[in-house]
């Protein structure tokens, strides 16, 4: 009883708090601590914009601040200057109001209202390209001009200040953008249960208006099943969200000589086992062609690409170079005991000098440098059963973080053939792992910081861009609405070809 009542008065305090106003001077103190925190914690700060530059931004941003404002309105000043540093991984959680567990209950009771569509960014456009509710019988490819009468591309412009990638490259934007684009605008707007929309289809205005509709006794039935975690669920890591697998595994054409396996996240979530059971399965097969995907793979774990990278050379290998930490207490400044409730808190302190000690013995200075100690980094052998044969890769711009790692290292390696467009994340590493979560004083934003520099052990591009494809497919607006691949399309063309040069 004490924890709900803790808990609902958190909740009301904190949604006070994020409506509130807070005076200029406060703001400025916020802006001013933010800064201070990223050079304390950030390894590679100046990366991809000069010392000079970045000290004028956050100089420049106090100037504007002469009004009071809510932590919603500051965090659309904030953030698009924390954007320049051009840190894919570095971002200001934008404030939202929280919700108690009845609200929660009662919203898991309705459908989305955006979320049941899938969408395309071009530029300004915003493009529906599947409706699989048929939804109003909207169809594929229709471009959503308004909401609520405000002009989509205002919200474009406005969100794509708030995105970066990793450095210089422009591939990654669309891609966040189509994902997160309802994620911004429902924090901006809240949830509501109806919006108008006007499109355009083949020349054609129309208006809609959209209604968060209750899930039928079969709807919720359905979701309480997809909860259910199988065996084959757990090792294709099933996600229960939006009823796929992050990982699928499969051999394309009427034999066996291709193996495919599609990779939506390094959840690392019983990876090893999947990887097992998927080489065993190549082996056997005798597969001459292997392609993996990850395309629209934003990363995730650095044990996973490091595992399936040994299942991809027949000679010991390092996946990353040593990762550099801002000094020998970085490792420290996890955040150990966020998000804990008080059972978990208490489990937590008895725990913590585990914790501060193998963080604390975690690190080592080397060259004036401080480094963290990672499995990643040590000589590794490869599997048993390493694929001998040839390897394509799927890439664009929905690669990110781990997926930029694994192929950067593949094709410095010259292990495989890259297929696709440049990818989201930086050829030469990102700055990530593990994020010390800084909470603004008085706006109460939280800003996580990422602790290591994570390399790739590679010769640097010194391009500041990310991994670029050996050969540049691009896929059009169109291709989506027809689900063509023409990615998929090449590489299967290309091995074709040599099958045929073989005969």
């Amino acid at each position: 009883m004490l924890l709900i009542i803790t808990s609902c008065g958190s909740i009301r305090r904190h949604n006070e708090q994020k409506a509130s106003c807070i005076p200029p001077e406060k703001l400025k103190e916020d802006v001013d601590f933010a800064y201070s925190k990223l050079k304390e914690m950030h390894p590679q700060l100046y990366w991809y914009i000069s010392q000079k530059d970045l000290d004028h931004k956050f100089d420049s941003l106090k100037k504007t601040i002469t009004e009071p404002l809510t932590p919603l309105q500051f965090y659309f000043k904030l953030q698009p200057v924390i954007a320049d540093i051009r840190e894919g991984h570095l971002s200001l959680r934008i404030p939202r109001k929280k919700f108690t567990k009845k609200e929660i209950k009662g919203l898991e009771h309705k459908k989305g209202m955006f979320s049941r569509f899938e969408y395309y960014v071009k530029d300004d456009h915003l493009f529906i390209v599947e409706n699989k509710d048929s939804i109003e019988n909207i169809k594929p490819g229709t471009e959503i001009l308004t909401i609520n009468d405000i002009p989509v591309s205002e919200y474009l412009k406005k969100y794509r200040q708030l995105v970066s990638s990793d450095g210089f490259n422009t591939t990654f934007q669309p891609y966040f953008l189509k994902d997160w684009f309802f994620y911004f605008y429902v924090a901006e707007n809240g949830f509501t249960d109806h919006a108008k929309i006007e499109t355009l289809y083949n020349g054609e205005r129309k208006v809609y208006y959209l209604k968060r509709e209750s899930k039928s006794e079969n709807d919720l039935k359905n979701d309480k099943e997809q909860k259910k975690r199988t065996a084959e669920k757990k090792v294709n890591d099933y996600v229960a969200f939006n009823n796929s697998y992050n990982r699928n595994f499969k051999f394309l054409g009427k034999d066996s000589s291709i193996a495919y396996i599609k990779v939506k996240s390094f959840s690392r979530d019983y990876s090893e086992k999947f990887y097992k059971e998927t080489f065993e399965k190549i082996k056997n097969a005798k597969s001459s062609y292997l392609i993996i995907d990850v395309r629209n793979n934003y990363g995730g774990s650095l044990d996973e690409i490091n595992n399936l990278y040994s299942y991809l050379t027949s000679s010991p290998y390092v996946l990353i170079k040593p990762s550099q930490v801002t000094s020998k207490i970085s490792p420290l400044k996890t955040s150990y005991f966020r998000k804990s409730n008080i059972l978990q808190y208490a489990y937590k302190g008895l725990t913590y000098p585990t914790f501060f000690f193998a963080q604390t013995f975690s690190t080592y200075k080397k060259d004036g440098k401080v480094y963290y100690k990672m499995k990643a980094d040590k000589v590794a052998k490869p599997n048993k059963d390493t694929f001998n044969g040839k390897i394509f890769v799927l890439i664009n711009g929905g690669s990110f973080s781990a997926s930029s790692i694994i192929t950067s290292k593949l094709k410095n390696d010259k292990r495989v053939v890259l297929v696709g467009e440049e990818t989201g994340g930086a050829n030469d590493g990102t700055v990530a792992g593990f994020y010390s979560f800084q909470k603004l004083p008085n706006s109460k934003i939280d800003l996580p910081i990422g602790l290591l520099l994570v390399q790739p052990n590679i010769t640097f591009s010194n391009t500041k861009k990310g991994v670029v494809p050996n050969v540049t497919v691009t896929e059009t607006l169109q291709d989506v609405i027809d689900k063509n691949d023409p990615q998929m399309d090449w590489v299967l063309s290309e091995i074709e070809r040599e099958k045929n040069l073989h005969k």
